[in-house]
């Protein structure tokens, strides 16, 4: 496609988006309702990273509609699928904040582990590779409804993102994630709390050092 080779940077994810991009307008204008759902399905998972993209595409700029149509991939059984999910929704997340906040916390809740650490990673104030959420570097407590119910979750990875969430916070925001680390492991004297406080504080430590 001529969108790829036009890429300034090739890399999985801006093929992926480049890729999407175009199915997304093929399927428009074709009108071809069914050429998402088979594409979801597909047993490859870059070819699953294009549907995510072409249901972000799909979604707009809302919220709701944005993560409902991103669930399906933060519950693929593919690390890739699941990281190309967060990073489509980043960017309508960040603009609609409260509003993303309040469905995520939901999330939070969820019984699958990949449902939640989607909530947790798409919502990190730097994120990976990805632009910054302003607000959350400047007001962490904002996604407090996301991050309470993480505090001592069983899986290594909810724990792995949740403790990376903080330590970004901790670059702008210190006293909060103290504080938070400090109530957390008060009310939450676990082996999972300990773990993810120690991820939390590693850039702080490393300052006091």
């Amino acid at each position: 496609m001529a969108s790829v080779d036009a890429l300034e940077k090739q890399t999985i994810n801006t093929i992926a988006r480049a890729i999407g991009a175009g199915l997304y307008e093929q399927a428009r204008v074709h009108a071809d309702d069914d050429f998402l759902p088979i594409i979801s399905a597909h047993k490859s998972d870059f070819v699953r990273c294009w549907a995510a993209e072409v249901a972000g595409n799909g979604a707009g700029d809302k919220a709701k509609r944005m993560l409902a149509a991103m669930k399906p991939f933060a519950k693929d059984g593919h690390f890739n699928v699941r990281e190309c999910a967060w990073t489509v929704a980043r960017k309508c997340i960040a603009k609609n904040l409260p509003e993303s906040v309040a469905i995520l916390s939901a999330w939070a809740k969820d019984m699958d582990e990949n449902v939640r650490r989607f909530a947790s990673e798409a919502t990190r104030p730097r994120g990976v590779w990805r632009e910054h959420i302003k607000e959350l570097k400047e007001n962490p407590e904002l996604a407090l409804p996301i991050l309470e119910p993480l505090k001592s979750d069983g899986a290594k990875y909810v724990r792995d993102s949740l403790g990376s969430w903080l330590n970004d916070a901790s670059k702008s925001r210190p006293d909060f994630v103290v504080n938070s680390c400090e109530r957390i492991q008060r009310e939450s004297d676990t082996k999972e709390t300990c773990y993810i406080v120690k991820k939390a504080l590693r850039t702080i430590a490393k300052r006091a050092t």
